[in-house]
């Protein structure tokens, strides 16, 4: 595995272990092969879900925030009829009520309340901070707090199948947004009560479950080179801006390049002939300043000598 590696896996996170574990296990697995390299995640599964989880590797640990801003795909099952502590299958249960006459109309028209920009407080059981303490670490020493709601935006909601009291759904959202909270919110809006049985992550920005390779599966594999999604196919929504050698080097010494485009955002991502990520810039007047720059890759280093 060359040591100058820096990219993106696409995982399949099995159920049961966290999204940590993935890392740490990639992780052990690349020292194992003489590579010391940085590994993160972007976008939390919980351990109950499944599914897409994008792995940084190397540099790309860089752009993780960039990777979570993505919109996400879900596959969702909500059992209607009892609620939980946590709003999924692990925690207790807190009210049971019969759901047997919800009807599918009904269903429907209590999700249409939820697509849109929306109001959502998060569950006691995340690892949103407050006052800095993890709300899960209060939730399992008895507390409970007030939290802010928070906007996020669900773009579709579609029913995939009803059979009382197992609700299946697809999910279309931006980021931030909480399956679980939804599924218990649908559970108030219809009277009955509700949480989040199981949870796969279908599309994380433009990764997709399709696309992706379970974890046992990469670990049996000496060379990650065909998994290996590189910035420039990962980032290919985000404006792109073709570097010369010369703004290569200014760069690289901390300076700032001339704007000699026509494109207007607060971030751009330069890359050098071969596609390799060399700056991330943002505007400052006429001129593009680097925010974070990246160092060369083997490749490249090779191409210059």
């Amino acid at each position: 595995m060359p040591v100058s590696w820096a990219g993106f896996l696409n995982v399949n996170k099995p159920l049961r272990i966290t999204s940590h574990d993935v890392v740490a296990r990639i992780r052990r697995q690349a020292r194992e092969q003489g590579n010391r390299l940085k590994v993160g995640h972007a976008g939390t599964l919980d351990p109950l879900a499944d599914g897409v989880l994008v792995v940084c590797l190397g540099a790309a640990t860089r752009l993780s925030n960039y990777m979570m801003r993505g919109q996400k795909g879900y596959r969702a099952t909500v059992q209607l009829g009892i609620a939980t502590s946590t709003y999924d299958a692990a925690g207790e249960v807190t009210l049971r009520a019969n759901a047997s006459e919800v009807t599918i109309d009904e269903i429907r028209a209590a999700l249409s309340q939820f697509i849109g920009t929306i109001e959502q407080l998060p569950p006691m059981y995340s690892a949103i901070k407050v006052g800095g303490r993890k709300l899960y670490e209060l939730a399992r020493q008895g507390k409970t707090i007030q939290r802010q709601p928070r906007a996020v935006s669900i773009h579709a909601l579609q029913v995939l199948a009803w059979d009382s009291p197992m609700l299946e759904l697809a999910i279309h959202c931006g980021s931030g947004t909480y399956i679980r909270s939804l599924a218990h919110d649908l559970g108030e809006a219809l009277g009955v009560g509700a949480h989040l049985a199981s949870l796969t992550r279908t599309a994380s920005g433009n990764f997709t479950l399709a696309d992706s390779i379970d974890l046992d599966a990469l670990l049996g594999c000496k060379d990650w080179s065909r998994q290996l999604v590189s910035p420039w196919r990962a980032l290919r929504d985000y404006p792109r801006l073709p570097l010369a050698a010369d703004e290569i080097a200014r760069l690289r010494n901390g300076m700032f390049i001339k704007r000699r485009d026509c494109l207007d955002a607060p971030v751009v991502f330069g890359f050098d002939a071969q596609h390799h990520l060399v700056a991330i810039l943002q505007p400052r007047g006429e001129r593009w300043k680097p925010h974070k720059v990246f160092p060369p890759t083997a490749e490249a280093n090779q191409a210059a000598s």
